[in-house]
């Protein structure tokens, strides 16, 4: 199964403050802040929705093609990906803008302040699906301008590929239209309890509504694991998979992606897409960054074994070894 993912491709620049924002800010001259902040460290983390995504299946073994744009900048991310499995071909390389990019400084109190340039991403509405479509079983379309997130939807059902709607950080950019545009016809609808909500309410659709709508919607619930629901089953529950230590959850979501595509692309059925999303979840929960977990063929089994069962983790070990 040949799948592609569009959004986000980005770098994150985390920097630590080792004292208190509040400290520095004088309340009566707050209309004339001036603040320069000493950071004790910097971390660059590779990152952007799109290209998390990408790299979980990647790694394992659907070399996916990842669509978006970026900057000249981009070379190294590029060299890592590809590393990776990451079919490139389809990232428009920006001859102006730099590639988008999260920086953030965190005080001792966990407060933080940060910005975000999108940069390259400003241009993904310029890319055309059409060139790329040859081969194409599903379109993931990601948080991105939103502007090319409808424009890349509409391509797809003028092209007739099915798509995977994930609304995720623009949510709560995005108008009722175009809250209804990027979910009315989705294969795949992806979304967190909050979101599901969300989306609800936005696209004056009830939950059945919405349901008659998609393929499949697909929400995830935390610790609690996900849920699976199609119109005229019953809700599929998939428990998380227990983790050993929590690190950082950024990019979870992300991950859990991947393994859902992943076990789609492989035919496997949608309990088992979860339960893969689980155990990827858990692996970028445990680690910091998101592209810096491993998958250890043998681990993997042994850990899906733990949690879902010696069936599951065998049809699943089956396509990964």
């Amino acid at each position: 199964m040949r799948i592609a993912i569009t959004g986000s491709i980005a770098t994150d620049h985390l920097m630590t403050f080792p004292g208190r924002f509040v400290e520095q800010f004088i309340p009566e001259k707050m209309d004339r802040v001036s603040l320069s902040f000493l950071v004790d460290t910097l971390e660059i983390r590779r990152g952007g929705v799109a290209a998390n995504i990408a790299f979980g299946l990647g790694v394992l073994g659907l070399h996916p093609l990842l669509i978006g744009a970026v900057g000249e900048d981009f070379a190294p991310y590029r060299s890592w990906l590809a590393e990776h499995g990451v079919d490139c071909s389809g990232v428009r390389e920006s001859a102006t803008q730099h590639t988008a990019r999260f920086v953030c400084t965190t005080d001792a109190d966990h407060n933080q302040i940060a910005s975000f340039y999108p940069g390259a991403m400003s241009e993904d509405a310029d890319i055309e699906l059409a060139p790329l479509a040859s081969g194409l079983d599903l379109v993931l379309i990601g948080a991105s301008d939103p502007g090319a997130m409808l424009i890349h939807t509409q391509q797809c059902k003028d092209l007739g590929i099915p798509f995977a709607a994930d609304l995720s950080q623009q949510l709560p950019r995005l108008d009722s239209e175009g809250v209804r545009a990027l979910v009315d016809g989705a294969a795949y609808l992806f979304c967190n309890e909050y979101e599901e909500a969300l989306i609800e309410r936005k696209s004056s659709w009830s939950g059945p509504e919405i349901l008659s709508r998609v393929g499949v919607r697909v929400t995830t619930l935390g610790p609690a694991g996900a849920r699976i629901e199609q119109t005229g089953a019953d809700p599929v529950l998939v428990a998380a998979v227990p983790e050993v230590r929590k690190v950082d959850p950024t990019g979870t979501g992300d991950a859990f992606r991947s393994g859902f595509l992943a076990a789609v692309g492989w035919g496997l059925p949608l309990e088992r897409a979860a339960q893969l999303g689980c155990m990827l979840a858990v692996h970028v929960l445990e680690t910091v960054g998101t592209q810096e977990y491993e998958l250890k063929p043998g681990a993997l089994a042994e850990r899906l074994a733990a949690a879902y069962g010696d069936t599951a983790a065998a049809e699943i070990a089956a396509h990964y070894s």
